[in-house]
């Protein structure tokens, strides 16, 4: 009998130290390693630059709100590879998050490229609020169903797409014919072909040289781009067509999401937000000041009749609206804004 007690005694005290493990296990875990997530950029990690902007916003703000439970690092200049398969790294799960222009999306999900339409927004400032109301909620559905990511937030580009070169193009005629690099991306090529230009498709590492040789005649981007590729020395003219006004898309994979513990998911999206407002009342100065700087190095800047161009291009968007439906809803918006 005394055997018998001690052993029920012992098997009491093993229970006891099994409860004890499990509540150690419990707080082992709940003090788990912080989650680390990759974030992929083309961009370099400049002060100037678009991406940047918003990660370092981002970042500060996340750590400010959930310490270090959440890090995102960030891979500048293409590290983790080039944008075209990085897209679809982040929707396998291989590369956690993303920060682009839109425009690459629209290799996964053509629905993406109803942004790329010429002159769809007179600035990037009246991109926010559509991109921010029902137009973004279409958009968001379509990354959502169609690819298997989340939006995580709208950004800027830093100003308006103009068209750079070594002669003028403010007007229809002066452009037309012109060998004008643009991003191999549908609706950027067939907006420059219907402006008048001879489009052409072109790493935009390649442009300086191009432009140097006579290869193309100019490309279109935004200031601060143009200033950073130092195009300014052989291309002195800039017409401010402002005809693509596209926004930056962060992205999250869904299986990354899923690792941001619950408890911290209002904080990372809180932090996007923040980092959102931040890089857009940023883009208007940044682009300022990028033209006032090419100005300096002998550009000359002329102004342009948009609504001369903007006809010229309007057919598209009825002609992306038949093809792909689901645009519809974020047409309409845009246009009643």
């Amino acid at each position: 009998m005394k055997d018998f007690r001690l052993t029920r005694r012992a098997f009491g005290l093993g229970l006891a130290g099994a409860g004890t493990f499990a509540i150690l296990g419990r707080a082992t875990r709940a003090e788990a390693a912080p989650v680390t997530l990759r974030m992929s950029s083309s961009l370099p990690a400049d002060p100037n630059s678009a991406h940047w902007l918003w990660y370092d916003r981002f970042q500060s703000s996340l750590k400010n709100k959930a310490g270090d439970a959440v890090e995102i690092k960030y891979f500048p200049d293409n590290q983790l590879g080039k944008e075209a398969d990085i897209v679809g790294q982040v929707k396998l799960g291989i590369v956690d998050m993303m920060i682009s222009g839109s425009s690459i999306w629209g290799t996964l999900a053509p629905e993406i490229g109803v942004l790329d339409l010429g002159y769809l927004f007179n600035s990037m400032d009246a991109a926010g609020p559509v991109l921010d109301g029902s137009a973004g909620k279409v958009l968001n559905g379509i990354f959502a169903d169609k690819i298997g990511v989340e939006v995580v937030s709208w950004a800027y580009s830093l100003g308006g797409r103009n068209v750079t070169a070594r002669q003028p193009a403010n007007t229809p005629e002066l452009l037309k014919g012109q060998k004008i690099r643009v991003l191999p991306v549908a609706n950027f090529v067939a907006t420059l072909k219907a402006m008048g230009a001879s489009p052409t498709p072109m790493s935009l590492g390649e442009v300086y040289t191009a432009l140097q040789t006579g290869v193309i005649d100019g490309l279109e981007h935004d200031a601060p781009t143009v200033l950073a590729l130092k195009c300014y020395e052989v291309a002195k003219h800039i017409s401010l067509t402002q005809h693509i006004c596209n926004p930056q898309t962060i992205v999250i994979g869904r299986r990354a999401l899923s690792k941001i513990p619950a408890e911290h998911l209002p904080a990372f999206r809180e932090a996007a937000a923040e980092a959102s407002a931040f890089q857009r009342s940023k883009a208007n100065e940044i682009e300022a000041s990028a033209l006032a700087k090419l100005r300096s190095n002998g550009v000359t800047t002329h102004e342009v009749d948009r609504a001369a161009f903007k006809q010229l291009v309007l057919p598209l968007w009825d002609e992306f609206a038949r093809t792909y439906p689901s645009t519809k809803p974020v047409l309409e918006s845009i246009t009643k804004a």
